[in-house]
């Protein structure tokens, strides 16, 4: 039987200072504005989402999200924005907040900043996966290219190489092998009680909803960066 759910969704945004692979990658203009608006822009298009907040240890990165219309209501602590500091724990700590408010919602829609082409049918079909199932969360992902059962090896301890993942029946074309597909970053719809109760995303039941690869890219390093803007102008020509 498929649990009751409620409407009250909150987005959340995750948006640290600095970046390794790409210098102020959160803020860096894309198509005209920072990254991060392009999140904060389709959550507040979104009308199933109630409110949408910020997570950021930047105070500039909190003035331009608060400029755009999210919610900033503190700054993360230094121990939630390093470089190792999982993000399930920031996810969490905002929940916390909520929680002593009296503001518990009932799904979290998670939309990191290093995907601006995800669209609005993107984030409302993720939300529909979550609301009709009887689950923990939905995460999105893209049929992959590389198949760990056809076209993706390991080298052996010997220097020979095999098949990543042997497959149980050998398949001769790719479109034969069983499908894959790439985590990426295009939303999370995630049940609250679950985030706070577990440790990690694979921990309950998850489901997938499908996102093409266009809508799809994650955005790591500068070369990840202009191949996302060029698809955006190829698909505003």
């Amino acid at each position: 039987m498929i649990k009751q759910k409620g409407n009250n969704i909150y987005a959340l945004i995750c948006a640290r200072q600095g970046s390794k692979g790409l210098k102020d990658k959160n803020i860096k203009p894309f198509m005209g504005k920072p990254l991060i608006c392009h999140s904060i822009d389709v959550a507040l298009k979104c009308e199933r989402i109630r409110k949408t907040f910020v997570s950021t240890d930047s105070a500039e990165i909190a003035e331009i999200a608060e400029g755009d219309g999210a919610t900033v209501p503190f700054l993360r602590p230094p121990y939630l924005a390093k470089d190792t500091s999982p993000e399930w724990l920031v996810w969490r700590h905002m929940l916390e907040y909520l929680g002593e408010l009296g503001e518990m919602p009932d799904a979290l829609v998670v939309l990191p900043p290093t995907s601006p082409l995800r669209s609005l049918d993107d984030v409302n079909a993720t939300i529909d996966l979550f609301l009709s199932n009887d689950c923990d969360g939905v995460l999105c992902g893209s049929p992959s290219q590389r198949n760990p059962e056809f076209n993706m090896v390991k080298r052996l301890g010997d220097g020979r190489c095999a098949l990543a993942i042997e497959p149980s029946k050998m398949a001769y074309r790719r479109q034969d092998a069983k499908e894959y597909f790439d985590v990426t970053t295009v939303c999370y719809v995630m049940e609250p009680s679950f985030i706070q109760k577990k440790n990690r995303l694979f921990e309950g039941k998850i489901l997938l909803q499908s996102v093409p690869q266009e809508r799809s890219v994650d955005i790591d390093n500068a070369l990840d960066f202009e191949w996302a803007e060029y698809l955006c102008k190829r698909n505003l020509a």
